[in-house]
């Protein structure tokens, strides 16, 4: 039948339709042949084959696979029929409702509309609060565009329209009695109902949990039979879903207790009420819970509060220069962080108009995802790396014809390992495209801190880093290969923590480790969960103390963070997190595989850019159509927990999985059997490889405790010394007559300290230092600078220092016998008679030394300088020698009492003289002698701006 006519097709019409299955069939069989080489022998493919079940086709498989339909036909396939095709029968039908191929141009550039700019709502504490803002000031302003492909549109929303909507939907769920603070669960694809069902619940008082969506809505019913474990773990009361997903209300309320129905927008909507919503949520309630993808064997949700979400938004926003001139187009799921939070409500924060797709429709046609970034003039846009690999593998220059990414002042490479292949070639192949180097951004953050948690410098190019593998590997320590180097380690920097938010690598006795040492990363912040959701044991583990374990490995250098690997098993696969121990239970329920036998970990697969999955079962059956049947049953497991088939499975002979003594499997030591050739390759030569392991690890942790050893006897000969240090030098300041002598004795004892402790002191420039009338100003990093200062500096250095010392019992005599200066802090008169004291002293020839930011903190950066040191300077008419110290925030980090080994090195710059005393100049002697520091201190500017004036009008020292 003709659809358009509903009269008989002809026979041509039915002869075209067959060549057209005929070619298709032959299509996906080269494709097969190509995915599967050794396999595909055994796989018939026939128009009823299941894509994913029987022909081991996965998302990024269909990519490739659509694409080669399109080339053969050329035709544009709909994104929809494509994404929801079972069979190769499907396929066929989809190419029934394809469009001619037009081609792309400069012709077709759209734009988004005009937007006038408008500020963010800087005074909301709750996600409900910024919504509102926005509604009152500006209700018909666009807020988010669903987009079909990168030019067919599915639907908008305003800000007023979104509001309206969602409190039509939290009335609804109020009356289906919805209490303020229990869970409601969102199982919806990308859609303008997911965007009104979240704000819905928000306002309901509720706190939403998104859970990811089936593929094809003929897996819903399995789907959600394995998302039952976080359903049961949040106590979801109330599931909102597709229309078609209310016929399992039954089945789920059997399954989770807490569940009281399964409802959709629509429905909710057409028979709301005027009923009355809760007031305003607090700050710290949660708005919030962020579930794992797949973690259902043992759930973890992330509770978020409004507070940690807008504090990260705003850091975020910061850090990137966000507003509501951006524009962001985004094809990452709602149901994680970063395109719920990262994408979406960050854009509903700072008026930011969104265009959103499914991640099907970019997983069928990645171009659609640049073409609507060059339609769009989009300016911010992210991706997990896999995404940048499909655009260079996937796609011919044919096409990008036209293409124009210039508008893009930064896209987010995030979510999962970032490859410094990957940004290379993307920024080579798409420059000739109009993409700047600079904007490609390695981004790092977890769920843990919303989302976010280091950005680079906006505008910087991907920095990597080339590391000795044999030193990162055995020793961990990060060393810079030499450039002839034929192997190194290449890491990306991830950036530098976000604005008002901490990292730090610990080593495993949880001390923090110095620049380029590889350790456990930890963090804290304003935008750091309170724990996980009903999960005591995993909370107490994830923090040490105030501190959070992000579960990965990484170091610091130059003030950016480098990953170096997961610490746990998680398989990353397409941006998805898989977990190995889910696979291996349902491989095991396959007849024929020994219960316990089965490993299943990931590899990375350089050609794709995210992880290969690799499945190890073992086997005593040995028939070979038996063997092939057995494989094709293991793929069908795989793909039923995970999602997609595994990309390799190994039928193994007994005994060919390691495992611990207490029976655990080790995933570490298969998958090295495997990487190596060696699997099941001689049952006999097992126990030695077993014991080669063991040797290994063994030797592994008696390195770690020699080197724990170490550090400890380290530190305590430090303390002994620097405690013999201070006493000496305490007992000659007390003894001596004269100032230069107690001085002299100082600097003596200082520099024997530092040799006797090993700490290398390089110098230069101290030789510019004159004898009398002049001001040094430090950057500070540690309680240590006073002491490499009292080291090296000529003369009698006046330190200022804040006037809580001068009362000290033993420090206060001490310090004024070396002629030390004091300033108050909270006293405002009393502070401008110590500024003139300060002045007094310079003009009768002391050299007075200052550090204008202060004081210091942990994290590494030059903080803004207050302007007290430079009035004294420009009132005195002293120059100021900048003074850059390197390496004591190594050696003695602030808030921490435990020394490291490390080498420091002080600098002194050209002076700079002031040029006037009025208010102006003053600030030009501010920032110059900053600008001289920043260069040269090898660490990032956390605070350009100018530092409100203190209360005491001249804090210069510690």
């Amino acid at each position: 039948m003709s659809k358009e006519t509903g009269q008989p097709a002809s026979p041509a019409a039915v002869d075209g339709q067959a060549s057209n299955a005929r070619d298709v069939i032959a299509i996906v069989t080269e494709f097969v042949r190509e995915l599967h080489s050794q396999g595909a022998h055994s796989i018939e493919i026939a128009p009823s084959s299941r894509i994913e079940r029987d022909l081991g086709i996965d998302s990024l498989g269909r990519t490739e696979l659509t694409l080669r339909i399109e080339r053969v036909f050329q035709v544009r396939l709909p994104a929809g029929a494509v994404s929801e095709a079972e069979t190769v029968a499907d396929l066929g039908r989809a190419l029934e409702q394809a469009r001619p191929a037009k081609r792309r141009g400069a012709s077709r550039k759209r734009t988004a509309p005009a937007l006038p700019t408008v500020s963010a709502p800087t005074a909301a504490s709750t996600l409900v609060e910024a919504l509102e803002w926005h509604e009152k000031q500006h209700a018909d302003r666009l807020h988010l565009t669903l987009l079909e492909d990168e030019t067919a549109t599915l639907g908008t929303l305003s800000y007023g329209g979104l509001a309206t909507r969602a409190r039509r939907v939290a009335a609804a769920l109020v009356l289906r009695g919805v209490m303020p603070g229990d869970r409601v669960a969102l199982m919806l694809p990308t859609s303008l109902d997911f965007f009104v069902a979240f704000f819905g619940i928000l306002y309901a008082g509720a706190v939403p949990v998104p859970i990811y969506p089936p593929t094809r809505l003929s897996q819903l019913e399995e789907h959600v039979r394995r998302q039952a474990g976080i359903l049961g773990n949040a106590g979801a009361c109330l599931l909102i879903t597709m229309p078609e997903g209310r016929r399992l209300a039954g089945l789920l309320k059997a399954m989770v207790e807490t569940l009281k129905a399964v409802d959709c927008v629509a429905d909710m909507e057409s028979a709301s009420s005027e009923k009355e919503l809760p007031g305003p949520a607090d700050p710290g309630a949660a708005a919030l819970i962020q579930y794992t993808s797949g973690s259902t064997g043992d759930p973890k949700g992330v509770v978020l509060s409004h507070a940690n979400l807008l504090a990260n938004i705003r850091a975020m926003g910061e850090a990137m220069q966000a507003g509501s001139d951006d524009v962001f187009v985004s094809w990452l799921p709602l149901y994680h962080d970063m395109g719920l939070i990262g994408a979406w409500l960050g854009c509903l924060y700072y008026g930011a108009p969104l265009y959103a797709m499914s991640p099907l429709s970019f997983l069928t046609r990645p171009e659609s995802w640049l073409w609507a970034m060059h339609n769009y003039r989009a300016t911010l846009s992210a991706s997990p790396n896999f995404g940048f690999e499909i655009c260079l593998n996937k796609l011919s220059d044919s096409h990008l014809e036209g293409l124009d990414l210039s508008s893009l002042r930064m896209i987010a490479n995030g979510a999962e390992p970032v490859s410094a292949a990957t940004l290379r070639r993307f920024s080579e192949r798409f420059g000739r495209f109009g993409l700047s180097a600079s904007a490609l951004a390695p981004v790092y953050g977890l769920a843990e801190t919303s989302v976010g948690l280091a950005f680079p410098p906006l505008g910087r190019p991907p920095l990597i880093d080339r590391v000795d593998r044999q030193a990162l590997s055995t020793r961990g320590i990060a060393e810079v290969a030499n450039a002839e180097d034929p192997a190194p380690v290449e890491i990306v920097a991830c950036g530098q923590p976000l604005p008002r938010h901490e990292i730090r690598i610990v080593d495993d006795a949880g001390r923090e480790l110095g620049e380029r040492r590889e350790g456990k990363l930890e963090f804290r912040g304003p935008s750091a969960t309170a724990g996980y959701f009903r999960n005591e044991e995993q909370t107490r583990a994830l923090f040490h103390g105030d501190w959070l374990d992000s579960g990965d490995r990484a170091y610091m250098a130059g003030g950016d963070v480098f990953i170096t690997g997961r610490v746990k098993d998680i398989i990353i696969r397409a941006g998805r997190h898989l977990y190995p121990q889910e696979i291996e239970a349902a491989v095991a329920a396959v007849p024929g595989v020994r219960k316990g036998g089965v490993a299943a970990f990931g590899q990375t697969d350089n050609a794709s850019g995210t992880e290969r999955v690799v499945v190890i079962a073992e086997t005593a059956e040995t028939n070979p159509d038996a063997r092939a049947s057995m494989q094709e049953r293991v793929i069908a497991a795989t793909t039923d927990v995970a999602g997609s088939p595994a990309d390799e499975v190994v039928l193994a002979p007994p005994r060919s999985v390691p495992k611990t003594s207490s029976g655990k499997i080790r995933r570490g030591a298969a998958k090295a059997l495997y990487e190596d050739g060696r699997i099941g390759s001689d049952s006999r030569a097992l126990p030695l490889q077993l014991s080669s392991l063991m040797m290994l690890g063994i030797g592994t942790q008696m390195r770690r405790l020699t080197r724990l050893l170490k550090e400890l006897l380290y530190a305590a000969w430090w303390w002994a010394v620097l405690g013999l240090a201070l006493s000496t030098g305490a007992v000659a300041v007390l003894v001596l007559p004269r100032l230069s002598w107690r001085w002299h004795a100082v600097r003596r004892v200082c520099r024997a300290a530092l040799a006797v402790m090993g700490v290398p002191l390089a110098t230069s420039g101290v030789d510019r230092v004159p004898k009398e009338g002049a001001m040094l100003a430090f950057n500070h990093s540690s309680y240590f600078d006073a002491l490499v200062l009292a080291a090296i500096l000529p003369g009698e250095p006046a330190i200022v220092a804040k006037r809580e010392l001068a009362g000290h019992l033993l420090a206060g005599p001490l310090l004024r016998r070396l002629g030390i200066p004091f300033v108050e802090r909270h006293d405002v008169s009393g502070s401008l008679e110590d500024a003139g004291t300060l002045t007094s002293l310079a003009r009768e020839g002391r050299v007075l030394v200052v550090f204008p930011e202060g004081t210091f903190s942990r994290r590494p950066g030059l903080t803004g300088f207050y302007l007290g040191a430079f009035k004294v300077a420009a009132a005195a008419g002293l120059s100021i020698l900048p003074g850059i110290i390197r390496g004591t925030r190594s050696v003695l980090r602030g808030e921490q009492w435990f020394p490291r080994h490390g080498a420091i090195s002080v600098e002194i710059a050209d002076a700079v003289a002031p040029k006037g005393t009025d208010f102006e100049a003053v600030l030009k002697l501010r920032d110059a002698v900053r600008d001289a520091i920043l260069s040269r201190c090898g660490e990032p500017d956390l605070g350009g701006l100018a530092k409100p004036e203190p209360p005491h009008g001249v804090q210069v020292g510690q």
